[in-house]
């Protein structure tokens, strides 16, 4: 008898150890997903150390009056005085590049616009990331670099401002068609860098001249409960990119509406013939995409264009409402690129096209090399997807990469082009695909 329980406990203990192995969250490569993406909790700016109230400081409510000097010096202040939270309150305020220290913070209250200017000279001009290159450029409107710990709360608005800059730029287009992005000068909204355990919540960020919010060599960012957009209309937005992460790890976006007129999220991390020997460019991995609403955009979810390896990414429990694209994979014949272990899953609602793979040839430089750089897509799993498109699958078959190990699974697709080749993908598997009432046969 006694050994008759015995057995029957290690058989259920077997048995629960094995459901609970296999109900854990896991990423992509079987790695467990921690804690740390389950805890989100909202920024209480009274645990921060002291408020600094902008006004209180000779800071005046003037859309008008550029205050860049004198919200730098509160900013200064309150980083002399060991750390505390920049309070922009109900209003307007006109200001060029500001940067946060170590231990300060960014709060907006409800009504509050830190709005930029939208002259280029009031923004320095230094040594920053963009585009995959670290390079001389413009710093952004708010700006942290080794801010471990940096939050920025509130309801209220980082303004770019853009109109005048976009204007400039499609200028410039009409006179010359081959400018490039950064031709036209243009500062991003918030640009942080080299910093840990960074949160940016609540609050929205709008009309951004370039990039809206950008992220390098960051670790444990959570971007939460954010509303970001740029139009695309009546004066388009360009390169308005809502998120872009740029050799960052272990990364939460959570419950934020993205509309903007290019991709809503894009990893990045480097280009160019060598750029994955280059010490400044680096991968995006654990990045967790949930509960977020996408409005019209160029992609919800981009790997590129400046991008040298992305992995354990999961995008998940997202809805769709009129973009262009759902997953987007850039392939740059001037970069070797390896995009893998990408889970795309719980998926509704309407888009111009679902997966979009297609060499992309925009300003690509082999700087005087020979011969493109072989690319790769692999181990990418879109499942349980509800989707009203124009295309179903915008793949194109190209000996510059090569792409392997693809799932589709239940799926339930109504789409003006329903054709999926099969042939473009090695080892490609289909699991209840249904595409306008008919289930796609495996081949």
């Amino acid at each position: 008898m006694n050994n008759r329980i015995f057995i029957i406990a290690v058989l259920f203990i077997a048995l629960t150890s094995s459901h609970l192995v296999k109900g854990q969250d896991r990423f992509p490569d079987g790695t467990a997903v921690s804690d740390w993406f389950k805890k989100v909790e909202p920024t209480h700016i009274d645990k921060l150390g002291k408020s600094y109230r902008i006004t209180d400081f000779g800071v005046v409510q003037d859309s008008t009056l550029l205050q860049t000097e004198k919200i730098q010096a509160v900013i200064d202040k309150a980083h002399a005085a060991g750390g505390g939270v920049v309070v922009v309150p109900k209003g307007i305020f006109l200001s060029g590049s500001l940067f946060f220290k170590p231990k300060t913070h960014l709060h907006l209250e409800e009504g509050a616009v830190l709005k930029g200017s939208d002259d280029i000279s009031h923004f320095e001009l230094l040594t920053t990331r963009i585009e995959g290159e670290t390079v001389k450029y413009f710093a952004a409107l708010v700006n942290a670099d080794k801010v471990d710990g940096f939050t920025v709360s509130g309801k209220g608005t980082l303004d770019g401002n853009g109109l005048r800059y976009w204007k400039a730029f499609w200028l410039r287009r009409k006179f010359n068609p081959d400018c490039t992005n950064k031709d036209e000068m243009r500062p991003r909204i918030l640009y942080v860098s080299n910093s840990k355990d960074v949160q940016v919540s609540g609050i929205h960020m709008k009309n951004s001249p370039f990039w809206t919010s950008h992220y390098y060599r960051c670790e444990n960012v959570k971007l939460i409960d954010l509303h970001i957009t740029a139009p695309k209309e009546p004066v388009k937005a360009p390169s308005s990119d809502a998120i872009d992460l740029d050799d960052c790890h272990n990364v939460l976006i959570k419950n934020c509406y993205m509309s903007v007129n290019d991709d809503a999220i894009a990893l990045k991390g480097g280009k160019g013939p060598t750029a994955d020997k280059d010490p400044n460019n680096g991968p995006n991995y654990n990045i967790i995409i949930e509960d977020c609403t996408f409005g019209f955009c160029h992609s919800t979810l981009t790997c590129g264009s400046e991008s040298i390896h992305s992995y354990n990414v999961i995008y998940r429990n997202n809805t769709l409402d009129g973009a262009k694209r759902m997953l987007q994979l850039k392939m740059r014949p001037d970069t070797p690129q390896e995009y893998e272990h990408i889970l795309i899953e719980n998926v509704k609602g309407t888009a111009d096209i679902m997966l979009f793979i297609r060499p992309w040839t925009q300003f690509f430089d082999l700087k005087g090399e020979e011969g493109i750089k072989l690319s790769y897509a692999r181990n990418i799993v879109l499942r349980n997807i509800e989707l009203e498109c124009d295309v179903l699958f915008d793949v194109s078959n190209a000996n510059q990469y090569q792409l392997s190990n693809f799932t589709f699974e239940n799926m339930h697709i109504k789409a003006k082009r329903p054709h999926i080749n099969q042939d473009y993908i090695q080892n490609f598997t289909l699991k209840n695909v249904v595409v306008n009432g008919k289930e796609v046969a495996q081949k």
